[in-house]
């Protein structure tokens, strides 16, 4: 089993806790710090990460009621101990559906092949507010200036999975096990986050210290569909555009990413119902959490890239479900060149292709896993260069060949040499192509019979414009053009030998 197939090791604990008026301070001294956020985003980020090495203290049940639930908090003698499991570099974090211990994990979305006991649906807390009653608290705040009641709000709503669900669930005593319903408010949800970034910054920073520890205390034990709600959830969370979150967007991130396939079906299928608006601003906020983490604008903001090598491609795979739930609908949601990273542009792009063509899809990360995210630029660059790369080997090979059996090397061996007849141009090329299938990969050289003249690179591209212009004219039969679309399709003609249309595969 891998290392990421085993439970990580215990170490230092992390406590969480954030600021809050002086008067609390006595109650819930463990409840009240939080590392500093906003411009002391370098020290969060360093007293999170240091956290990631630890093990997971989890609550055994849930308050019924929010009442309960406080009280509970306000009679804890002892800090609340929660910290990050660690994954020290990318090889520990497996690919998704692949690794041991999620196989072993139950999920209630169980198919008629699966035999494993369906778990219930947790009982949920009260759900506290509805959308008009928050509504009518904000709008009371202009008049007042007290927040206490959206204080409270944000402090209860994000305090843990159970409690998200209650406050955005359309119903709590439905589970809502369907693909194409999540059963969550997307209007509350929606009117929450969009009040939340004008509120104080100590609301604000409530609302992250309950992610923090709704994160922790989820990490272990099976998916229900309540925790798939409560991810969906998490995951529009605007606050995320700010770097200084950022070390709490990577584990929420890593947690979604992590999930067993069949809860990522589900997730693709909640993803694709979003509007336009939120859609395109989840891609945006993945897209540039990535460009920041391969080119950060203030190092010392981030944990050493060697602590965090898994960010990257937890936010690759979460952004691959994006693409997935875009793809679904008809038309896509954004168009599909909105999911280019061009900051890859600037990273050794073959370092990434060779990683991927030696270690596929498994223990190594490269970007070109995740083909949608490079750009068509790059993608040329890539292909260009191994096209090169290739074309090299082939001519050294033959090279090696040659002085084995002891013949004297010729230059033209180290080229495609393609003799042809201007007047039997297609006919002669094609003859060509099919005797000489063992040099397609070296560089291209052609030589027009009865004509003087060393191709420098101008007898290729006359060769080309000639051959494209002649294989693509209506009497020519193979192609025919359509006026309606401005495209050329293959002819309804029947053909005799259909290799021709290979073969043009091979240099068009």
């Amino acid at each position: 089993m891998s290392e990421a197939g085993r439970d990580p090791s215990p170490a230092a604990p992390l406590a969480v806790a954030a600021a809050a008026p002086e008067e609390k301070k006595a109650k819930e001294p463990e409840r009240e710090k939080l590392p500093p956020l906003g411009s002391a985003g370098a020290g969060a980020t360093a007293d999170l990460d240091k956290g990631a090495k630890g093990q997971i203290s989890t609550s055994s049940s849930v308050p019924s009621t929010v009442s309960q639930k406080k009280e509970a908090t306000e009679n804890r003698s002892s800090p609340t101990h929660l910290v990050f499991p660690s994954i020290k570099n990318v090889r520990d974090l497996p690919p998704t559906c692949l690794d041991v211990r999620q196989k072993q994990r139950i999920s209630t979305d169980a198919s008629s092949e699966v035999k494993a006991p369906v778990l219930t649906e947790p009982g949920l807390p009260v759900q506290p507010k509805t959308m008009k009653d928050f509504q009518e608290d904000v709008e009371k705040v202009k008049s007042s200036g007290d927040w206490k009641a959206v204080h409270d709000f944000y402090l209860t709503t994000f305090d843990s999975f159970p409690e998200l669900n209650a406050v955005f669930k359309k119903d709590t005593t439905a589970s809502f096990n369907t693909i194409e319903d999540s059963g969550i408010n997307a209007k509350f949800v929606n009117a929450v986050y969009d009040a939340l970034l004008n509120t104080p910054q100590d609301i604000q920073k409530t609302v992250l210290k309950g992610i923090i520890n709704s994160l922790l205390r989820e990490w272990k034990g099976p998916r229900t569909k309540d925790d798939l709600r409560a991810y969906f959830i998490l995951l529009q969370n605007p606050q995320f555009n700010n770097t200084s979150t950022y070390v709490i967007y990577a584990h929420l991130l890593r947690q979604i990413s992590t999930l067993v396939e069949a809860d990522h079906h589900f997730l693709v299928h909640w993803l694709k119902k979003l509007s336009l608006k939120r859609f395109k601003q989840l891609v945006e906020r993945l897209l540039q959490f990535i460009s920041l983490r391969l080119f950060p604008a203030k190092p010392e903001e981030f944990p050493p890239i060697a602590k965090c090598s898994w960010w990257i491609p937890s936010a690759s795979k979460v952004l691959a479900l994006l693409n997935t739930a875009n793809n679904l609908v008809h038309p896509p949601l954004i168009p599909y060149t909105d999911f280019y990273n061009s900051t890859l542009d600037h990273i050794d792009l073959m370092e990434e292709y060779h990683t991927w063509q030696s270690f596929g899809s498994s223990h190594r990360f490269s970007f070109c896993q995740y083909p949608f995210v490079i750009s068509i630029a790059a993608k040329k660059i890539i292909i260009q260069r191994d096209s090169e790369q290739q074309m090299i080997s082939i001519a050294r090979q033959s090279l090696v060949d040659k002085v084995s059996r002891r013949q004297r090397p010729d230059m033209n061996m180290l080229f495609l040499n393609m003799k042809v007849r201007r007047t039997h141009l297609v006919s002669d090329s094609l003859d060509e192509l099919t005797r000489k299938r063992a040099d397609l990969k070296k560089k291209l050289k052609v030589t027009f019979v009865g004509e003087a003249g060393l191709d420098m690179g101008g007898l290729t591209k006359e060769w080309f414009l000639l051959l494209i212009r002649q294989i693509f004219h209506p009497d020519y039969g193979m192609f025919t053009y359509h006026k309606d679309s401005q495209c050329h399709w293959f002819s309804s003609f029947k053909c005799d030998n259909y290799s021709e249309f290979r073969l043009v595969g091979i240099y068009a």
